[in-house]
């Protein structure tokens, strides 16, 4: 057992049953930053865009790591930590973190009933709120019914599912790429225009920062069920993190080889680019599998609306027990945290009803802005209690800086201070 009171078993390999915190991550990840905004991107400015999403992934990677390690050497969650640290950072945090769980989870669960609505006969006349109110209440109901370890189980092999046929579909479409058309001219991504666009590309990539923490919590969790070791822990983490910005790729180069460059016109809206994502798919696997990717692409959006909306349950939850001062927190109290995600996210979707991609947007945009407050929390917490080397400090400060840049010259355009 190490000095955090976590217990540590000999090394004896690493199987399925270690894997749970990272997927959740992976699959809370796998959202409009990657079925939606990576797609888009590749169909709209080809490769160009590729290595801000590979800069987005590199550069938030330490500030999640920290999240991992925390808890496996003090054996607490990363928002005990913060206050610890500060009261002013665990009222940062949860200020931060109130707001971004109604943000997220909604729009993840209008994406997730735009898919729905897609997949269903158009004579039952569903509209897209109550297919959204479908899908939350759904989502409340699993999560009551089977709490953690369900959603652990599932969530492996909806990863599973989505990797495999993304795959597929890029090694056919790479075969036989998209004729580029006479008339195509190539569009640059990199002017002040686009700034939106890839700040949005970003936020979510692979996830909100903020998931650093609410990764903590979930890993609490499995280390309370399954007595996992720090080793295996690392191993899960980099397996989700890996995967997840491989699949942005991924989702880029079907983009690149469908889309770019046909003459077909991208539509920017995320609800009317559903349609276009689910025939990139059929172009090259095949018209037999428009249901099946329809219905795993549904999936995956109704895992990420699952995860979002107990991660950040338990992490209000954990910060609000904080603030009070509890020695614990109950389940009833992440059930009503968690409730508050859901109805609170369902409200936000009756607000933007109708404009699915201006949430989408929105909700990204405000992931980034608020990463590098995150970053910044992280980081000092790690400072604290991990020997961290030079290189790491280093590249913990290179990427507050990218962040943190970005983000500022973001806010500048926004406020009109440069065009």
């Amino acid at each position: 057992m190490n000095n955090s009171g976590v217990a540590e078993k000999a090394p004896s390999g690493v199987n399925w049953k270690a894997f749970g915190p990272g997927i959740l991550l992976a699959t809370a990840a796998i959202g409009g930053s990657h079925l939606i905004s990576s797609t888009q991107a590749g169909a709209m400015y080809g490769w160009q865009l590729a290595i801000m999403i590979i800069l987005a992934n590199f550069f938030k990677y330490p500030f999640f790591k920290f999240g991992t390690d925390y808890v496996y050497e003090t054996g607490e969650s990363l928002v005990a930590g913060y206050a610890k640290k500060s009261k002013v950072y665990l009222w940062a945090f949860f200020i931060l973190s109130f707001a971004a769980s109604v943000i997220s989870t909604g729009a993840v669960a209008l994406l997730a009933a735009v898919i729905l609505g897609f997949m269903l006969p158009e004579s039952l006349g569903l509209s897209t709120t109550t297919l959204s109110l479908i899908v939350m209440v759904v989502s409340w109901l699993f999560l009551i019914l089977g709490h953690y370890k369900m959603l652990d189980r599932v969530t492996k092999w909806i990863m599973v599912a989505l990797t495999l046929a993304t795959l597929a579909a890029v090694i056919i479409a790479s075969g036989k790429p998209t004729a580029i058309s006479p008339d195509f001219v190539a569009t640059s991504p990199w002017n002040m225009a686009t700034l939106g666009f890839i700040v949005a590309l970003m936020g979510w990539m692979p996830a909100p920062l903020e998931f650093s923490a609410i990764n903590s919590m979930w890993i609490s969790a499995k280390v309370k069920n399954d007595q996992t070791t720090h080793r295996q822990g690392l191993i899960d983490f980099n397996v989700g993190f890996i995967a997840t910005s491989v699949l942005a790729l991924l989702f880029l180069a079907l983009g690149v080889y469908v889309q770019y460059g046909s003459g077909v016109e991208i539509q920017t809206q995320g609800g009317a680019y559903v349609d276009q994502l689910i025939n990139m798919y059929t172009a090259t696997i095949g018209e037999w599998a428009r249901l099946l990717v329809a219905f795993i692409a549904f999936m995956v959006m109704f895992g990420t609306t699952i995860t979002c909306a107990d991660g950040y349950g338990r992490v209000n939850a954990e910060s609000w027990r904080l603030v009070k001062g509890d020695l614990e927190v109950s389940q009833k109290q992440i059930l009503a945290w968690t409730t508050y995600c859901v109805w609170g996210g369902f409200i936000i979707i009756t607000f933007f009803t109708g404009q699915l991609g201006a949430m989408l947007k929105f909700a990204m945009i405000t992931a980034f802005v608020s990463a590098p407050i995150f970053g910044w929390l992280n980081y000092s917490l790690a400072k604290n209690h991990q020997q961290l080397s030079s290189g790491m400090k280093l590249y913990s400060i290179a990427g507050l800086i990218f962040l943190g840049g970005i983000a500022l010259l973001f806010m500048a355009q926004l406020l009109g201070m440069i065009d």
